[in-house]
């Protein structure tokens, strides 16, 4: 076996997964492997200080601070707006999209990291809730509130997918970035690690 078969071999099993138990609902499971990829792109992001938040690496724009206000504004707008039919809230109903539509992206690299940190705390805590709403009027089964282009309403499952998607996407953005800031690597946050 090649060496670096080997270390992969090692790494994945350093971070076992827990069996999938029989009583654990599709539901629970979709929020599970969510939760996982929320906590791991908190950890891969948290702790930083404002030049940290705003280091870039390569020929990319992007920062830490941009990502996880990205992120922030695509909780908001994939399972407030398009899932359960709700407005955006602060701060997104205050910013003109068509004037700045990288206002995240900008902003995320000039805040402060406690404010860039407490806008997607803010935004995940209010996904949880209207997720659970959701869930429990619709199931899994039932209709986003929202239609795609060529007349097709995803289901509640589908923005779920898109999300944990959306997450696994932008954690792998943020491994890079991370390392470059100040050498952090991993796949998964310590087991002390907190949101």
């Amino acid at each position: 076996m090649s060496e670096r078969l080997a270390m992969l071999r090692i790494m994945s099993e350093s971070t076992p997964q827990p069996p999938p138990s029989a009583t654990t609902s599709e539901a629970e499971s979709l929020l599970s492997v969510l939760e996982r990829n929320r906590r791991t792109f908190a950890w891969k992001t948290s702790g930083l200080d404002e030049a940290g938040l705003r280091a870039t690496t390569a020929a990319s724009s992007m920062t830490l601070g941009g990502l996880v206000k990205h992120v922030a504004l695509v909780e908001a707008d994939w399972l407030a707006v398009k899932l359960a039919g709700r407005e955006y809230g602060a701060p997104w109903n205050a910013v003109d999209f068509d004037a700045d539509p990288d206002w995240e992206w900008r902003t995320g690299a000039l805040d402060s990291p406690e404010d860039v940190y407490a806008v997607w705390r803010a935004a995940v805590e209010r996904s949880r809730e209207l997720v659970a709403e959701v869930i429990k009027e619709r199931g899994l089964d039932g209709p986003a509130s929202f239609t795609w282009p060529d007349g097709r309403i995803p289901s509640v499952r589908d923005m779920l997918l898109d999300m944990i998607e959306e997450y696994a996407r932008h954690t792998g953005h943020a491994d890079i970035l991370r390392e470059a800031v100040d050498g952090r690597v991993g796949e998964n946050a310590p087991k002390d690690f907190t949101v």
